[in-house]
């Protein structure tokens, strides 16, 4: 088998055709006909690439890929009829890693996942330690040092930092960085978020009245600037 996909799409059609495609390719295939069933299955079964239809019942499917990013990083393809750019936006920012227009070729489908599987594959020997805008950051011993200058943080202001630097570049909003450093154990305030980013700022930028490496997006959420690159051990 090359990996276990999941299929949450509530139009059996489509489906049905996905699923016999990915089977004939060597896939095993797992099918849910709504957000419930399917978050039910992909926490059961553990698929390595999930199809998530954006316009399913019981629950919508980005509140799903919502969900399953802050449980996991299974990598996740949306399939909708909807065209607009801002659905895609949205819909890439909450975590899913491609996104394809309904209608579509299923051979392009297959594709698809198989180039997703590979960037993951690609992606699973996670470095060791990182660079980002003059930042090192050591993953296994939780330092960030600036030059010969070590930064003291605390977890959370370490892992804060880890998910924004394993998404340089990229705008992260509010709400998924509260699910990725925070989850659902604790009740916070919304404000939790802007004052860590505020103490992490104090720490790491030279003026932290003037960000350039934890900059706002307003509207949205927070972005770090610059490129992240494996340092080797």
């Amino acid at each position: 088998m090359q990996g276990k996909i999941l299929i949450v799409e509530d139009e059996r059609a489509i489906a049905r055709s996905v699923a016999f495609a990915l089977r004939q390719d060597g896939f095993e295939v797992l099918t849910a006909a709504d957000g419930r069933e399917g978050l039910a299955i992909a926490r059961r079964e553990h698929p390595d690439l999930v199809l998530l239809d954006l316009m399913i019942p019981e629950i919508d499917g980005l509140e799903v890929c919502r969900i399953l990013r802050r449980e996991s990083e299974v990598p996740i393809i949306m399939l909708t009829a909807r065209a607009e750019e801002v659905d895609r936006v949205v819909g890439l920012e909450m975590g899913a890693d491609d996104y394809v227009v309904k209608p579509f070729s299923v051979r392009e489908l297959v594709a698809r996942v198989r180039a997703v599987l590979r960037r993951r594959t690609a992606q699973s020997d996670p470095p060791k330690r990182v660079s980002v805008s003059g930042l090192v950051i050591d993953l296994d011993r939780h330092t960030v040092t600036v030059g010969d200058r070590q930064i003291a943080l605390t977890p959370k202001e370490f892992e804060l930092l880890r998910v924004m630097a394993s998404n340089c570049g990229r705008v992260m909003p509010r709400q998924l960085l509260l699910d990725r450093v925070w989850g659902d154990s604790d009740y916070m305030d919304p404000k939790t978020l802007d004052v860590h980013i505020r103490w992490l700022r104090e720490k790491i930028e030279p003026e932290p009245s003037q960000p350039r490496l934890i900059v706002t997006v307003r509207g949205v959420g927070y972005k770090l600037v610059g490129d992240a690159s494996e340092i080797a051990a």
